[in-house]
């Protein structure tokens, strides 16, 4: 199905800089909106429940899969994420813009729900810098560490399957591109057309 919004899917392995590309996104672009990932890890920092994500339960998260809620989840570093379809599918037919972050194992799973979804990973400039980001947020012990670096190997093994790619090496490069990729996505023709039906109506086009 066709919705007036566009469904944009951000990747990438820890450390590589997506959650703050796409907050910097969120605070200077007003027409996109975050989608809020239900997660049964606890908050980290000064996360809230119903800003960064929904922080249930085991038991709360496993209704919710039996209920068909999710578009996708999966486990992500011993914790599960999912996806709820009716979240994103009610902003999106408002005309609304929305943008996920999520990991790639989900990515793939929306765009076979959402096949108008763009999938977005951002890469880091290098391996020394992505050990680097880890080391400097401070958050992971050095197990830890080593854990989210073997599984950004197999993370970014899967970049080819995605329609754009951002080398985070500057942060304002980075967002610039974002920002870009945004953009362009909504002067596509398809795009327009499921925007502005009204006016290819009346100018006749079909």
């Amino acid at each position: 199905m066709d919705y007036p919004g566009n469904l944009f899917v951000v990747a990438a392995p820890s450390g590589a800089g997506k959650s703050s590309l796409v907050k910097a996104l969120l605070e200077l672009d007003s027409h996109v909106h975050p989608s809020i990932s239900h997660t049964t890890r606890a908050p980290r920092g000064q996360e809230k429940h119903g800003r960064e994500y929904f922080f249930v339960s085991e038991p709360e998260f496993d209704a919710m899969v039996q209920g068909n809620a999710f578009v996708e989840w999966a486990m992500v570093h011993g914790n599960r994420y999912g996806t709820s379809r009716k979240a994103i599918e009610e902003r999106i037919a408002q005309g609304s813009d929305v943008i996920l972050e999520i990991d790639f194992q989900g990515a793939l799973q929306i765009k076979k729900a959402f096949a108008n979804a763009i999938l977005v990973f951002i890469l880091p400039p290098s391996w020394e810098e992505l050990r680097s980001r880890l080391e400097r947020r401070g958050e992971d012990s050095p197990d830890v560490i080593e854990i989210r670096l073997r599984n950004a190997a197999i993370e970014m093994a899967q970049v080819s399957k995605f329609d754009f790619v951002i080398i985070n090496e500057l942060f304002e490069r980075a967002l610039f591109d974002l920002k870009a990729i945004v953009h362009a996505q909504r002067l596509k023709y398809a795009a327009q057309r499921r925007a502005r039906a009204d006016t290819f109506q009346s100018l006749n086009i079909t």
